[in-house]
């Protein structure tokens, strides 16, 4: 996949060279890499990988991901403390996750922590299993189940193309 960037790049400075401007614009640029781009992708199945813009779709879907489930959990944990009695259950329980590098149970762990009302305490040695703390357990573990669910697919489509 670097090397389809790699070869947009360079389509598109050879675009910019080939135009004979005076002086190098933005437009010119953005316009080659916007022809490199089909170039690319008319050529991908003889480099043996997917079209590289495919991983982007997947990282931006990743971040659209995260951005609601952390408005949601935002909007939760603001429900607690405007309330005017606490009524919270925290609690810790475990999540055995499907994902495999080391990379991929960083990002996983790292987008649970920074989610309002969750925190991952501790990840098995194997790396396979999570010890979670929540807000409020009896009520929102089964959200956050969820949610670590959606980020476990979502972390597969970015690194399992």
């Amino acid at each position: 996949m670097p090397a389809q960037f790699l070869l947009n790049l360079f389509i598109a400075f050879l675009w910019m060279v080939l135009r004979d401007e005076d002086e190098l614009r933005f437009s010119t640029f953005f316009t080659g890499f916007l022809a490199g781009i089909v170039i690319v992708f008319l050529m991908h199945r003889f480099f043996g990988q997917q079209f590289y813009l495919h991983r982007f779709y997947y990282v931006v879907k990743l971040i659209l991901i995260f951005i609601s489930e952390l408005f949601q959990s935002a909007l939760l944990v603001m429900k607690h403390i405007v309330s005017r009695e606490i009524d919270v259950k925290p609690g810790i329980f475990s999540y055995e996750t499907q994902l495999k590098t080391d990379w991929e149970v960083t990002t996983l762990a790292m987008l649970l922590t920074l989610t309002p009302g969750s925190v991952v305490m501790e990840v098995s040695p194997q790396g396979n299993v999570f010890y979670i703390h929540a807000l409020d357990i009896e009520r929102y573990k089964d959200t956050l189940i969820r949610s670590l669910g959606k980020f476990e697919k979502a972390i597969m489509e970015v690194t399992r193309l």
